[in-house]
């Protein structure tokens, strides 16, 4: 095939290709669209049934789009706190910006463009407003990126938008929060949302002060080059000044100079003023003020990585790897610390130390469920309430048979939307939901609390790495 043809029989298969990939979005678009309109149906469920509790407290009133929120979110293995941010999302895209969902449904624009245009345009409460908002952004978002169509709907949306900008930031300033995403490779990310001078303020002092060890360290390092060079000069006896007194290091020399960059330097600053100082305004009365308060986790280790015959292993609450030197400080530290014992085949938690107090009782729970048992959610055990399966006012005893770790939310939800559970041996949950579905809940795996298979394999890695086995 001459090389024109191929080149013309490329560029063709280029163009079914794209054509290839838009039909295929078109279609996944039209898919989420649907997904929306469905979730969007099952929040109107949920208000039509609030709307018949007109008289009930507070707490009943929210049941039933927790109790929907659940179902769904157990069903589709998610958070149900996520799937209840997604019902009334859905619901406010279907039912406020009917247009946006007419054109996800064509495929004319795809689902990141939908959530920037509802974003952006959720403080238009004006139906006139948001119409017109709608016709002039949805028009240029199904020719340009998502990413583009932001800047381009914020403009719009600030021209029509009724509030002034001090009205808009005294209501996003009831947003402010911080959080925590767990990373890999026992890392964690913290994030903030506040004012934007303060936020700005609090990296800006980072960086003075980044800046100033930076400074430091420079400083340290030119002495250090000065001194050497003294040092090494050559006297009139043709000797250098440590020989003439009598030779040796220099003790006065730095042990250490700062290779940290700019980015370390902040995050270091940050973590640690955060853990040791103390806030500027204290209302609590507490004796010795906010700054006593200790920060507190959770840290579950093998011995075997404690003795250093292994090298992995720790969690931190069950929710993310910690580094075994850091797991190592930490029990060095720590004024105390419960040992768990696990069956050494399915590794399930067969007992904790000073188990019959109700202390104990406490320990045994965190250390078997790790986090709460509600199929989904990954709040700590030792943020939860011991929950018993059949109810203290029946009967129920308070023994670990009987009682796993619920977070109030889901401790709440579990009586209130009347979701029954069975336990089963090992601290397996069996689930009966208001719908009648049935899901199944065990207490997280520990695959790497389990031995190594007896093939010689671990004690070669171990002996290669400069490590005796333990005799056990």
């Amino acid at each position: 095939m001459a090389i024109e043809e191929q080149g013309e029989a490329e560029m063709l298969r280029t163009r079914e290709l794209i054509a290839e990939i838009a039909a295929f979005d078109a279609a996944e678009a039209r898919i989420q669209a649907e997904r929306a309109r469905l979730y969007a149906e099952a929040y109107d469920l949920t208000q039509r049934q609030t709307d018949r509790l007109r008289d009930a407290s507070t707490r009943e009133r929210e049941m039933p789009l927790r109790a929907m929120a659940a179902e769904i979110a157990v069903a589709k293995r998610v958070s149900d706190r996520t799937m209840q941010t997604h019902l009334f999302e859905a619901h406010r895209t279907v039912t406020e910006f009917a247009a946006t969902w007419e054109a996800w449904h064509a495929g004319r624009v795809s689902r990141a463009h939908v959530k920037v245009i509802v974003d952006t345009g959720t403080e238009l409460t004006g139906r006139e407003a948001r119409e017109s908002y709608e016709h002039d952004v949805l028009a240029y978002a199904e020719t340009t990126s998502p990413s583009r169509v932001r800047s381009y709907a914020e403009q719009v949306a600030e021209k029509l938008n009724p509030k002034s900008v001090q009205e808009r930031h005294d209501d996003a300033l009831l947003d402010r929060r911080v959080w925590v995403e767990d990373l890999r490779d026992g890392m964690s990310m913290l994030g903030a949302i506040g004012p934007s001078v303060e936020v700005h303020g609090v990296y800006d002092r980072l960086t003075r002060q980044g800046k100033a060890i930076r400074a430091a360290d420079r400083t340290a390092r030119r002495e250090a080059a000065e001194q050497e060079s003294r040092s090494d000069a050559p006297t009139a006896e043709g000797t250098s000044p440590t020989d003439a007194v009598g030779g040796g290091a220099d003790t006065d020399a730095p042990g250490w100079f700062d290779d940290r960059s700019m980015d370390h330097i902040r995050t270091d600053l940050l973590l640690d003023m955060m853990l040791t100082a103390s806030p500027s305004v204290d209302p609590t009365g507490i004796a010795g003020g906010l700054g006593a308060i200790r920060a507190h986790v959770q840290v579950t280790v093998p011995a075997t990585t404690l003795a250093g015959t292994t090298f992995g292993g720790a969690q931190l609450n069950g929710k993310c790897a910690v580094d075994p030197d850091t797991a190592k400080i930490l029990a060095g530290n720590a004024p105390g610390f419960d040992r768990v014992f696990l069956d050494p085949i399915s590794s399930a938690v067969l007992a904790v130390d000073r188990r019959f107090p109700s202390a104990a009782q406490r320990r045994y729970l965190v250390a078997r469920d790790i986090r709460c048992r509600f199929p989904g959610c990954r709040r700590p055990a030792l943020d939860c309430d011991a929950d018993h399966r059949e109810d203290w006012a029946d009967g129920g005893a308070t023994d670990i048979d009987n009682i796993g770790a619920f977070c109030k939310r889901h401790h709440t939800l579990k009586h209130a939307a009347g979701w029954t559970v069975i336990q089963l041996p090992g601290g397996r949950l069996h689930f009966t939901a208001p719908s009648g579905l049935e899901y199944t809940d065990d207490p997280p795996p520990r695959v790497m609390f389990t031995p190594d298979p007896d093939d010689g394999s671990r004690e070669a890695d171990l002996s290669e790495a400069g490590v005796t086995a333990a005799p056990f």
